[in-house]
């Protein structure tokens, strides 16, 4: 009889630490890597395309778009954030805003999906470690409210930002919040993460550092200290996703989870302990 070719399980060491599944999950989604694939947006130039494209008319032409959209989008921002609570046109202006950041993705080209290789190799989106990181993110955050509600300037500067969710009109607020969640994670972890990229070097940690410090300085014109930290941490957070996972499926999914938290826990979190 022929020796069977199904092979053995290799037992674990003895004595070896397993991290927990979620911790592992996590550090994976953060520092692996991953090959880039399809689109968020429609009708863009394939990713080998637009890499034999530096250089030339293509990357000029990401690099215009993305350079015109964050200054239109700072101003727009701060602009937005500056309006008093129940103010109509902050809703209004933050529309435009989502608008200007998917327009300026939609117009720099491709916005890959990503994918992400599971524990047993199989290649699926990167659905459940997006939620897993940004619930993560969510929770650390929740920490810091609690040392933050003993801060008195600290404090007011995160109330002043979420006074715009205390409102009746919640539900459109919260809304437009997670639309510009997708289309901040659109823009700069699509659209400029690829314009800052080296043909080539498709893993470098460049991009990752170079889009946190650009959105951390675009957030800025809020005027908002705690705007501005959450925004470095998000960012960096993003980053490494979108590094790892070649695409802006897993930002997009960790922009959207910290929003609701932020936008529906956050504030009776820090009333609370306050």
């Amino acid at each position: 009889m022929a020796p069977s070719s199904t092979p053995r399980p290799v037992p674990a060491r003895s004595g070896a630490r397993t991290r927990p599944a979620p911790v592992r999950a996590a550090s994976r989604a953060l520092l692996e890597e991953a090959p880039d694939d399809v689109h968020l947006l429609p009708g863009a130039v394939e990713p080998a395309q637009d890499r034999r494209g530096a250089g030339t008319t293509a990357l000029r032409r990401r690099r215009v778009a993305v350079l015109v959209t964050v200054l239109v989008g700072a101003v727009l921002l701060g602009w937005s954030l500056s309006r008093e609570p129940g103010d109509p046109l902050f809703l209004v202006s933050s529309l435009v805003l989502a608008a200007v950041w998917l327009g300026g993705a939609r117009l720099s080209g491709h916005v890959p999906l990503g994918w992400w290789r599971t524990g047993s190799g199989e290649r699926r989106r990167p659905v459940v470690p997006g939620v897993l990181v940004g619930a993560s993110a969510m929770a650390v955050f929740f920490l810091g409210a609690l040392v933050v509600a003993q801060l008195p300037v600290l404090r007011e500067a995160v109330l002043d930002v979420l006074a715009h969710a205390a409102l009746p009109g919640l539900v459109p607020v919260v809304g437009v919040a997670l639309l510009n969640a997708v289309a901040e994670e659109a823009f700069f972890r699509g659209a400029l993460y690829d314009a800052v990229r080296s043909p080539g070097a498709d893993r470098s940690w460049r991009p990752v550092l170079v889009t946190t410090v650009v959105y951390t300085v675009v957030t800025a014109a809020t005027g908002n200290v705690m705007l501005v930290l959450a925004a470095a941490v998000l960012g960096l957070l993003c980053g490494l996703h979108r590094r790892s996972t070649g695409g802006v499926l897993g930002p997009v999914l960790i922009h959207v989870v910290w929003s609701i938290g932020m936008l529906l826990v956050l504030r009776p979190l820090i009333e609370a302990a306050g």
